[in-house]
């Protein structure tokens, strides 16, 4: 409570703050000006400085630390926050947990069982009847075709709790109270009760000031790095000081959060109605229950607030405990009310990810806020850190200039964009079923309004309270048993209209897998494709439905997955995805041929380039199924170079397509991945011209160089 209350008693000084800011920023930088030399050689700057240890801060800072980077995080609360917030894990993401020494395997040991979460459930009380349900994992799902693990359900805080444990296993150290003491802050710590209050450009580094209280009193230190990361949240300080605007739809709804616990409940659920989302609609409450662990017990309730007429406080633990057990149906006696926040949903994108000659970057929630629908907020978010981490890394290693960093906002912002749109859809699908009931929420806004801009500045708040709740409660009548019934002609039209939007799966998606794999960078550190008329290929609009993934090796587009075999381990059972031969603890690009005379010839010539660049490349050469040996081959068509591996398909089943036709290309082309799995260049049958040429050009173009 000492930070946060110092962060209120700072806010008169915010403004001077952020103008201040802002004027230095104009008059010190100029468009792409040169990094120092100075920062190579001063131990006390560190290279990058993370504010924020929520999942974006905590996966960047492992990420980094495995690519050879210093880094620290600084975190303003004093303790790991344990409201459960996110918990749905997309594909994407747990692939990027698989190269996270184990993470995405634990997380699969430690999440519920998927019986237990796999369907949305919509209802008149969590203990009356069910008006409908949604299972969203499909065969596919499961089948690891398209993918080489599962999506997850997985509360955040427990997630946290993982992330902490790889940093303190690789060096990591966490520092509350004590702070600072004027010392320079290390690599390797994650500095706890620290609130980012001015990030000043200098011309060789950003000066961070920190805040922190010490026996009451408020401390300040000073702390320099190489690059600010902004990871902070939606309300980000390091958005705000740096004066970075959101653009897009604020405000879309105010809700009021509970989290409680009660195994009696858990119990109940895990044996009658098994979900992950419970929507509740009788005449008594509103509200939408996230089972994040039935097992435990442990849920969050969502339920729409109109302030000024309601008003937060009134929101006491006494009065929620009276709300869930409407919505249970009867009472519980275990019931514990652990937190109950408010919050607002918006649908927003900041206008920039970089500021300051591209050395404060925002990443996670500090870039862009969504609705809740699909989960896209945290896992965007992580994909940020993976894009973003081996970008800082080149840099520092010296392998690419400052400049290959609006890369990372070249490529992130339109994804953000899309998510919002997909996620905005998705909300509104949501909405579908309660208006079909008769509850549209657009109708309750729009009554919540037009109370506001009419007697809200005449009648007293009492009256104005009376006045909204009463409109609701009618509103909330036809939801009672005597309308809602299948011999009631209203009811039984209203029912039916619910069934068809299951049908036609118009309600709220879990899964997308099209999106969620299929997402494609249009443009920055790759060499883009153009269509036959000579424009950039554009992306298919979202459609707020669930669409299958189809795999692409376009540039921009994660490399599609397929099981594997080592080629000199022919004969054992371990298979490999083609993801995992991308290295995540070293910065190396991934060069993928056929095991043919042209193709050997541009490895070859690419491993010349890459190495005259100080760039790392393996080759990796793909074998059809079947193949049992060619290693020596390999071994003499690359010599003298040594960074290479030879796989073999293996088609699952086994008439299932070639790895060159999944890729939609000849046994002739080329594919090279960058770092973070994603398609920097291909050719899809040859090389047309001086190979040499064509690799400077390629590497030029990917870094910047």
């Amino acid at each position: 409570m000492g930070v946060l209350g110092f962060t209120v008693k700072r806010f008169d000084t915010f403004f001077h703050i952020k103008n201040k800011f802002r004027r230095q920023i104009s008059c010190v930088y100029t468009q792409n000006r040169g990094l120092s030399s100075d920062y190579t050689n001063n131990d006390s700057i560190l290279p990058v400085l993370i504010v924020g240890a929520g999942p974006v801060g905590l996966v960047l800072s492992v990420l980094l630390t495995k690519l050879g980077v210093k880094c620290a995080v600084l975190e303003r609360s004093t303790t790991f926050s344990k409201h459960p917030q996110a918990h749905f894990i997309n594909n994407r993401s747990m692939e990027v947990f698989r190269k996270l020494d184990g993470l995405a395997e634990e997380i699969q040991r430690s999440q519920p069982p998927v019986e237990l979460w796999r369907k949305f459930i919509y209802c008149t009380s969590l203990t009356g009847s069910v008006i409908g349900s949604v299972d969203h994992m499909q065969t596919q799902d499961f089948d690891h075709i398209s993918s080489p693990v599962s999506v997850a359900h997985f509360s955040q805080y427990k997630l946290n709790a993982l992330l902490i444990k790889q940093l303190e296993a690789i060096g990591f150290t966490i520092c509350g109270h004590e702070g600072l003491n004027h010392r320079h802050l290390a690599e390797r710590e994650i500095l706890m009760g620290h609130s980012c209050i001015s990030a000043e450009p200098n011309n060789n580094f950003i000066n961070v000031t920190t805040s922190s209280v010490k026996e009451g009193k408020h401390i300040e230190n000073q702390i320099p790095c190489r690059f600010l990361v902004g990871a902070d949240g939606a309300g980000s300080t390091v958005r705000n000081l740096v004066g970075i605007e959101m653009r897009g739809e604020k405000d879309i709804q105010k809700l009021v959060s509970v989290h409680f616990l009660s195994r009696e409940l858990g119990q109940y659920l895990m044996y009658e109605k098994p979900g992950m989302l419970f929507f509740i609609f009788n005449p008594g409450a509103i509200g939408v229950l996230v089972a994040h662990d039935l097992k435990q017990g442990e849920f969050i309730l969502q339920m729409p607030f109109y302030p000024p007429q309601q008003k937060f406080e009134d929101f006491t633990s006494e009065t929620c405990k009276g709300l869930i057990f409407k919505l249970v149906g009867r009472e519980l006696a275990d019931i514990n009310v652990v937190d109950i926040k408010p919050w607002v949903m918006h649908a927003e994108v900041a206008e920039k990810y970089l500021a300051c000659d591209n050395r404060i970057i925002l990443a996670g929630d500090a870039a862009h806020r969504f609705p809740p629908a699909g989960g896209f907020g945290m896992n965007t978010g992580i994909q940020d850190a993976h894009n973003l981490a081996w970008k800082l890394a080149a840099i520092i290693k010296g392998i690419a200039p400052v400049s290959i960093l609006p890369t990372y906002e070249m490529e992130r912002r339109p994804i953000a964009i899309f998510n919002t749109d997909l996620s905005i859809q998705n909300f509104q699908a949501a909405m579908a079923v309660p208006a079909a009931l008769g509850l549209d929420p657009a109708t309750a806004n729009s009554v919540h309004q037009v109370i506001n801009n009419t007697v809200g500045s005449i009648l007293p708040s009492t009256i104005q309270k009376t006045l909204l709740d009463g409109i609701f409660s009618l509103g909330r009548a036809q939801l009672s048993d005597f309308v809602l019934n299948e011999n009631n002609p209203l009811g039984s039209s209203r029912l039916a209209k619910v069934r068809r939007i299951f049908e036609e799966g118009k309600s709220l998606q879990l899964q997308f897998p099209a999106e969620d794999l299929g997402f494609r960078y249009r443009e920055g550190a790759l060499v883009p494709e153009i269509d036959s008329e000579g424009a950039p290929v554009k992306p298919e609009p979202p459609t707020g439905r669930r669409r299958e993934y189809i795999p692409s090796a376009d540039p921009g587009s994660r490399l599609p997955h397929m099981n594997v075999k080592l080629l000199s381990e022919v004969k054992k059972e371990v298979i490999i995805s083609t993801l995992d031969l991308i290295s995540g603890d070293k910065l190396e690009f991934l060069l993928i041929i056929a095991p043919i005379d042209s193709s050997y010839r541009l490895a070859l010539t690419v491993l010349k380039v890459a190495n005259e660049h100080n760039i790392s490349v393996k080759v990796c050469v793909m074998w059809p199924n079947g193949s049992v040996n060619g290693d020596a081959r390999t071994n003499t068509s690359l010599a003298p170079w040594e960074n290479y591996v030879d796989v073999v398909e293996v088609r699952q089943p086994s008439n299932s397509s070639s790895w060159w036709d999944i890729c939609k290309m000849t046994h002739r082309g080329a594919i090279l991945v960058r770092p973070d799995d994603h398609i920097a260049w291909r050719v899809k049958s040859a090389v047309v011209g001086d190979i040499r040429v064509e690799m400077k050009r390629v590497f030029s173009t990917i870094l910047g160089l």
